[in-house]
């Protein structure tokens, strides 16, 4: 089922269009998966109404945004481009890594993001989120995959400059991160990629990256290192996590973002983003996330 906020409200979305919801994306996410489908269901046997891409918005607010680092040809690219260092940290195989992003600064389909003034290496990071639709502390990873409700594309814009002088302090990135994530087209129900799961748990999906029609980047989602289960059990250690929550994957490699070909290429090629260039992103079984830079 795929969930989605339209500018005349929140929708479930079929071949035959629009059939609008009694309530917001958010509210279904908070009561949990079973409820959203049966309300969803129902919603389904109603009249649908025509809706075009213009008139998809942000899906949902999530409760907070947890950005993972999953990828290890990311993690080694990245890193030289960066920091000017070479390999993959050993602590990074020790467990799922993250850090906590700005839910205040969040983009919907289609949106314009503003280029930080200072930025002049904008970059793009292809990602996929898992939204959450129950929650708890120190989770199994049973526990933690019962808590899924679906998942939704994630476009984690980086300044890049920005980025590489703040690490330096030691704290993780700052404000070359907190301007802008962007998010959707909307939210696929867990049960519409089961059939994806590979016999470890990994969703088998397709992923690829384009600015301005050509093609940057490529990837399967089954090359992370842990599984979302494996994430969400992680973040809820000694901790909590709660309904509403995304958890994004961290960058897919093959180019998922531009720092990583800058790192393996020794240059800027392809060149930092630039006011009025478009990133379309598309995810097997999620569609396609699109976004442009102002």
């Amino acid at each position: 089922m795929r969930l989605a906020t339209l500018r005349s409200g929140p929708a479930v979305l079929s071949e035959a269009g629009a059939h609008p919801l009694p309530e917001s994306v958010g509210a279904l996410v908070a009561g949990g998966l079973d409820r959203a489908l049966e309300i969803g269901g129902r919603a389904l046997r109603g009249r649908p109404e025509p809706y075009d891409e213009a008139d998809l918005v942000l899906p949902f607010r999530p409760a907070a945004v947890r950005d993972f680092v999953t990828f290890e040809s990311h993690v080694e690219g990245v890193r030289r481009s960066v920091d000017g260092s070479s390999g993959v940290p050993e602590a990074w195989y020790d467990a799922p890594t993250f850090y906590f992003t700005n839910p205040h600064a969040l983009y919907g389909p289609g949106a314009a993001v503003p280029r930080p003034a200072t930025c002049r290496a904008l970059d793009f990071e292809l990602e996929v989120g898992v939204v959450l639709g129950a929650g708890g502390s120190t989770l199994t990873e049973r526990e933690a995959a019962d808590a899924v409700f679906g998942y939704t594309i994630v476009n984690d814009w980086s300044a890049r400059d920005l980025q590489s002088r703040e690490m330096q302090v030691g704290l993780g990135p700052a404000k070359g991160k907190d301007f802008a994530t962007s998010i959707g087209p909307w939210i696929v129900t867990a049960d519409e990629l089961a059939a994806h799961a590979d016999g470890d748990g990994f969703l088998d999906l397709d992923c690829r990256v384009s600015v301005n029609g050509s093609l940057v980047g490529r990837d399967r989602l089954a090359h992370m290192r842990w599984t979302f289960p494996q994430m969400i059990a992680y973040a809820s250690r000694d901790s909590r996590v709660v309904a509403g929550d995304l958890l994004a994957s961290g960058t897919t490699g093959g180019g998922g973002c531009l720092a990583e070909l800058w790192g393996r290429r020794g240059e800027q090629s392809p060149p930092p983003l630039e006011p009025g260039d478009r990133v379309t992103m598309e995810v097997e079984g999620l569609g396609t996330l699109t976004g442009s830079v102002a």
